[in-house]
């Protein structure tokens, strides 16, 4: 992830992630590198299984009922994954990471998605992150529309309902 690894690249593979989690370390280090991401390590099942407890507690980020709720349960996944704040350079350019070097990527994944999804809804709302709108629908999506009120997880979704909508009048 090259300019802000904490910005809405973050939060959008966490969605990517808990929408179709990997199965395998292959997969997983596989969809980490499509997204951007230096890997600085081998990957081991064991990051699927922190990735997996990570996921877990991130999707109750995303359901939880009011916005006191969302920052306790927030607050506690940065609690768990925090460290203090360093520059690095490895990916060609200067940025800060929210981690301790030399960490396996289950952690990595762990800080990135606790952090960039703090940032995410401190600096566009706190109401940006939710499950698609569709009847039947549980993909989760990060709102990063200009406007802040994105109800669908794509345009097949968005569409679908519209259409649902016409027919029932």
């Amino acid at each position: 992830m090259h300019l802000n690894p904490y910005g809405a690249d973050a939060v959008e593979l966490a969605a990517d992630l808990a929408n179709r989690r990997p199965t395998s370390a292959d997969e997983l280090a596989d969809r980490c590198r499509d997204a951007g991401l230096l890997l600085e390590a081998p990957v081991e099942a064991s990051d699927v299984d922190q990735l997996n407890a990570t996921l877990d507690a991130w999707e109750r980020v995303v359901d939880a009922d009011d916005e006191p709720a969302r920052a306790r349960l927030l607050n506690a996944m940065l609690a768990a994954a925090a460290a203090y704040p360093r520059l690095t350079d490895h990916a060609g350019g200067w940025h800060l990471h929210y981690r301790d070097a030399g960490q396996p990527l289950g952690a990595v994944l762990t800080s990135l998605v606790a952090v960039g999804t703090a940032l995410h809804l401190a600096g566009r709302g706190m109401h940006r992150l939710r499950r698609c709108a569709v009847d039947g629908c549980i993909l989760i999506f990060a709102d990063t529309s200009r406007t802040g009120r994105q109800r669908y997880c794509s345009t097949r979704c968005a569409n679908r309902d519209a259409v649902r909508r016409h027919r029932s009048r």
